[in-house]
């Protein structure tokens, strides 16, 4: 099953920087960002309360806070980049480039996680990395 919501994740992922591309025409990319940012808190706090599962946050440890918070900043930090990105530059280089994203997290997880690496990672990291040299150049 979790091969069809990282399906769904990159479908979503795609949409995301065509529309955002569209979206950031002629006017300030971090108040689009702002934009976008309030539109998913709203659908996430939305799903999360439809759900039920806002009881639970009681059972969060200062580990599950700390990270949580710190990966929001990277999240934040991450689309600030990628919607000034897309503002000045072609959609069909920035959304690329920005999957490098993948090929590093390959790697912070072998260093920092511990993850076992296979060869078949390795290899599709490496192409990443290569991919992504060739549409800078």
């Amino acid at each position: 099953m979790w091969w069809i919501y990282a399906l769904l994740s990159a479908l979503f992922a795609s949409l995301t920087a065509i529309f955002a591309k569209v979206g950031v025409k002629n006017i300030d990319s971090d108040l689009a960002t702002a934009i976008r940012t309030v539109v998913i808190l709203i659908l996430v706090w939305g799903i999360a309360l439809y759900k039920g599962v806002i009881p639970s946050l009681q059972n969060f440890n200062k580990q599950n806070w700390i990270f949580l918070v710190l990966s929001g900043c990277a999240t934040g930090l991450s689309w600030l980049f990628y919607f000034k990105a897309l503002q000045i530059g072609k959609v069909s280089q920035v959304a690329p480039v920005d999957k490098l994203s993948v090929a590093l997290t390959i790697v912070l997880s072998v260093i920092f996680l511990k993850e076992a690496l296979s060869w078949q990672t390795a290899i599709g990291a490496l192409l990443i990395i290569a991919g992504t040299f060739v549409l800078i150049i």
